[in-house]
């Protein structure tokens, strides 16, 4: 990294510290801005991850996305345009050098309207790709971003200015090495927001059936071009995604709300317990009872 992104980087990592005081996600005065602070390495973490722009300060962590890893840094940010469940897990934090990164929320309507009001170039509707990619940080960016940290302690500006800088921000990441990608979820009737909108399907009803031939209709596609667009975009067939979404659901069961693991696994689709349990270690690396104990033990 040059000087300049040094010393962004530098002031950024301070003035998270100073807002996250402790280990956790922090909400902050900005509605779409959080904080995470971690003093050690840990174990994946497993989430549906919403669209977002994860920029580290300090620390380093990886991202899991069915088969593929993502790793990035003070030096590289974290673009994430659909709902894609993950795992993630911080590789470099220590008490004295504590991982520090801040999660800036957006929808599609956000980079729609930037392209719509800027010059922009539109991509084509036929391309997909994935829906999570790394790319180099940047000067500017990072400054777009101080400038919106630092209105946390003005509070009284953050109704006016926050979203001309969040619109910034966000402009910067289109413009940068890996903007198409982003482009994608904003063009009306592109392969990518179709298959937003069949994510969208499967979330609101992730226990029932999977049936491959409504989906593609109600996306005017057909059942093969849904699979493979799907797979372009997540990494993962339809119902790979399902049964991500089931299981960390049914984890959350049990280990929020104390389900035992029949019943979580019926709650989230499954009818068989053994095919639920097979499922569950092979995602989560031991059976759900087994894992509930190691839980409770720690």
């Amino acid at each position: 990294m040059d000087d300049k992104v040094t010393q962004h980087q530098q002031e950024l990592a301070l003035l998270i510290e100073r807002f996250a005081e402790a280990d956790g996600v922090h909400s902050t005065a900005i509605p779409l801005l959080h904080f995470i602070r971690a003093s050690s390495k840990g174990e994946p973490i497993y989430s549906l991850h919403e669209p977002a722009l994860c920029i580290v300060a300090q620390g380093s962590k990886l991202v899991m996305l069915a088969q593929e890893n993502y790793q990035y840094d003070p030096s590289h940010y974290l673009v994430v345009s659909v709902d894609l469940p993950i795992a993630g897990q911080i590789i470099e934090a220590s008490p004295h050098s504590p991982y520090l990164c801040l999660r800036l929320d957006f929808d599609r309507n956000l980079i729609l309207d930037i392209i719509s009001k800027s010059d922009q170039e539109w991509i084509k509707k036929g391309d997909s790709q994935r829906g999570l990619f790394v790319s180099k940080t940047n000067s500017l960016l990072l400054e777009a971003v101080l400038r919106l940290v630092r209105l946390l302690d003005t509070p009284k500006d953050i109704p006016v200015l926050a979203p001309l800088m969040i619109r910034e921000i966000f402009y910067r990441v289109l413009n940068n090495e890996q903007g198409n990608r982003l482009k994608q979820i904003a063009l009306l009737g592109s392969q990518t927001e179709r298959i937003a909108k069949v994510i969208s399907l499967i979330k609101q009803a992730f226990a029932e059936p999977l049936r491959i031939e409504q989906l593609a209709t109600a996306v005017n596609m057909s059942a093969s071009s849904l699979h493979h667009h799907f797979k372009e975009v997540t990494a993962m067939s339809p119902l790979q995604y399902q049964k991500q979404l089931r299981l960390q659901e049914a984890r959350r069961l049990m280990l929020s709300e104390s389900a035992d693991a029949a019943n979580a696994g019926f709650q989230v689709g499954y009818e068989s317990p053994s095919q639920f349990s097979r499922e569950y270690a092979r995602m989560f690396g031991l059976p759900p009872i087994s894992e509930i104990k190691r839980f409770r033990g720690n």
